[in-house]
């Protein structure tokens, strides 16, 4: 069953039957090996920073399985070291621990720094790791339910087609190299913008008749990697609501207020004709992004409910219908223990509980001991919903925002009953929040992990362990980035936006104190609402008008070399084609690249070794032409990685 590899085929091949998932479950193979765990934790430290880095700049991360598993294939070819597909798979899964402690925290935890409650280093760690422990841990007894009876049903699109693209690697990794040429040059391009200070970060015009309008282009490989990867319909969404909010809601603010003697609420101070266009979009846009997003998010919730519901109740009568007395489990059969699942899910409640700083120090006991009822009656809740969801469209699509804001409403509704309204009571809400978005987005992680081992015929034991192993590493690596990069820029600003913080920041303010320029997020609300009803998706428009069109349009520019990409190609697409090809897998590597590097560069500065901005050495004229001649280069490479034969779905 299991070949020997040669000497020139590192990667140990499967059979043409472990390719359908029917391998021998009876066999042992070589899977949970050092070599494998060391790969996935560098790999998941990279990929974590990254996805960190990324959510907060424009509130998108990116899946980590499938470049951590070609990234490891091709690592170890290229040291001439045997790896059996059964290792590369462990550490992927390991490695993708880290996607999902990304998304949870930067969802949440930035917007403790907004209040001026900077959390400590330890809490953030913590709060990574209860979660991912609760979200694995929630997930290992709806493994059988979901992966295996279900399996018709739930496709588990990511799963699926990682499993395809492993099981090609045996044959034929040269699209590899598109990843690492993608991450070298989003290193270089970064540092040649924040540390050489070569090139500037952005380019752009003055509209010379929109007061305040200012068109412009962020030099960012990651962005352009971005767009490329959601396409062209999508980046377009983004950039129209960026545009609207640079080309329409700024100029406008700008001509009415001109003429105001004083200042416009929530203004205190100065006038609308002191303000520059970044003044104008902190003080009012933002807060008519946020409302945007808000109505977004209440409309996917509402949404998603009938299929959330559906989800839960398919949940439980799958487990209900299990048998209590089936025979000794195969090993492609075998999941973690039940003292593992149960002492996780306790571990996680009394640590809540017991731990003064996991929720606040200034929190109570007796709303420490709410809050952690809160965290595992709606994190087993949602761990369900979300490992269910995600079989059908795939994490790219899971709901997380919106199981955060339901989790913050329910709540901060119970703190208001309870009479806590206090500081504390806002970082209690929101720490709970943190913990369940984690677990979530945790649960739909491991599911397609667990759905590639499923077609490989790996040990579900081994990955459950790989991804605890994986989130024990990770979150001090999330948590590090997540801090030093508020050390370095301020959240909410328009260096580091963190849009999904601010509207569970806007949530909880509004629930718990009412202190918001309600008027404002009215008016994000009013926008959204029509568009919606056109059919536009809501969320990526409203994170448009939330966020610059400078920091948009680079997405906007990687979705038109995937649309001019794809039509030199004049191929059809298919779900394996999105993700084995070599296009995506240099976008990928655009994102850790400038990510890695962003997060050395935030280190630096706050460090002392290296200052925040600086003057263009090129000057401004041949700076500025160096920057398009960047962006040039950059679509260049997309487009010849994406018309490139280094496919992994073809035989040589």
């Amino acid at each position: 069953m299991q070949q020997p590899a040669s000497v020139h085929d590192p990667v140990t091949p499967l059979t043409a039957s472990a390719s359908r998932g029917s391998l021998a479950p009876a066999d042992d193979v070589v899977e949970f090996t050092a070599k494998a765990v060391v790969a996935g934790l560098l790999l998941g430290v990279v990929f974590g920073a990254a996805n960190a880095y990324l959510g907060l700049r424009v509130g998108m991360t990116v899946s980590a399985s499938i470049p951590a598993a070609v990234m490891t294939v091709a690592a170890f070819r290229l040291v001439r070291s045997r790896i059996t597909i059964y290792e590369a798979n462990l550490s992927q899964t390991v490695a993708s621990a880290s996607t999902a402690l990304a998304t949870g925290t930067i969802f949440t935890v930035p917007a403790l720094f907004l209040w001026n409650m900077v959390p400590a280093y330890g809490q953030v760690v913590l709060l990574c790791l209860l979660g991912g422990v609760l979200g694995i841990c929630a997930m290992i007894p709806l493994r059988r339910v979901l992966i295996v009876d279900a399996a018709q049903e739930l496709p588990y699109p990511e799963g699926t087609a990682c499993a395809q693209v492993l099981g090609a690697t045996q044959e034929r990794a040269a699209g590899a190299r598109w990843i690492f040429y993608g991450i070298a040059v989003g290193v270089a391009v970064k540092t040649a913008v924040s540390v050489f200070f070569v090139i500037p970060g952005e380019v752009g015009v003055a509209l010379p008749v929109l007061p305040q309008a200012w068109v412009g282009v962020e030099i960012a490989p990651a962005l352009i990697g971005i767009g490329f990867i959601l396409g062209f319909r999508q980046s377009a969404v983004i950039v129209a609501g960026a545009g609207l909010s640079s080309l329409l809601l700024i100029p406008l603010i700008a001509h009415v207020g001109a003429s105001l003697p004083g200042p416009l609420f929530p203004e205190t101070t100065r006038t609308v004709s002191q303000m520059t266009a970044s003044e104008i979009w902190a003080t009012f846009v933002r807060y008519i992004g946020a409302g945007a997003v808000a109505c977004a998010a209440l409309w996917t919730v509402i949404k998603t409910l009938p299929t959330m519901a559906r989800s839960l109740a398919a949940v439980v009568n799958g487990l209900r219908r299990k048998s209590t007395a089936e025979p000794k489990p195969q090993r492609t059969e075998l999941d973690a223990p039940a003292w593992v699942v149960v002492g996780g899910i306790l571990s996680v409640a009394l640590a809540s509980a017991v731990i003064p700083g996991v929720l606040g120090a200034d929190m109570p006991i007796a709303g420490r001991a709410a809050c952690a009822v809160g965290v595992v009656a709606l994190g087993l809740a949602f761990v369900a919903v979300a490992a269910r969801i995600v079989g059908v469209v795939g994490v790219s699509s899971q709901p997380t925002s919106g199981i955060a804001l339901i989790t913050l409403m329910v709540v901060a509704g119970g703190f208001v009953l309870a009479g806590w309204t206090d500081v504390w009571a806002r970082a209690g809400v929101l720490c709970v929040g943190t913990l369940v978005a984690i677990a979530a987005s945790k649960a739909g992680d491991i599911a397609q992990d667990l759905k590639t081992g499923a077609l490989l015929g790996a040990t579900p034991a081994r990955q459950q362990y790989g991804q605890l192993l994986g989130a024990a590493v990770a979150c001090w690596a999330v948590a590090g980035t997540v801090l030093l990069l508020g050390q370095a820029w301020a959240f909410g600003s328009r260096d580091l936006p963190a849009p999904q913080a601010m509207l569970m920041k806007t949530v909880i303010e509004g629930v718990l104190s009412g202190a918001l320029p309600w008027e404002l997020v009215a008016m994000g609300a009013g926008l959204t609402l029509p568009v919606m009803l056109c059919g536009v998706p809501g969320l990526s428009f409203a994170i448009g008008v939330y966020l610059p069109l400078a920091a948009m349009a680079p997405v906007f520019l990687g979705g038109c070399v995937r649309a001019w990409a794809d039509r030199r190609r004049q191929a059809p697409r298919d779900e394996h084609d999105e993700h084995s090809n070599p296009g995506v897998l240099a976008a990928s590597g655009l994102v850790a690249g400038e990510a890695l590097a962003g997060v050395l560069v935030a280190a630096a500065v706050v460090g002392g070794l290296v200052p925040k901005s600086g003057g263009l050495r090129l000057g401004e004229t041949l700076g500025h032409g160096a920057a398009v001649a960047v962006l040039v280069a950059i679509g260049v490479l997309l487009i010849r990685a994406a018309s490139s034969n280094d496919r992994l779905d073809r035989s040589p």
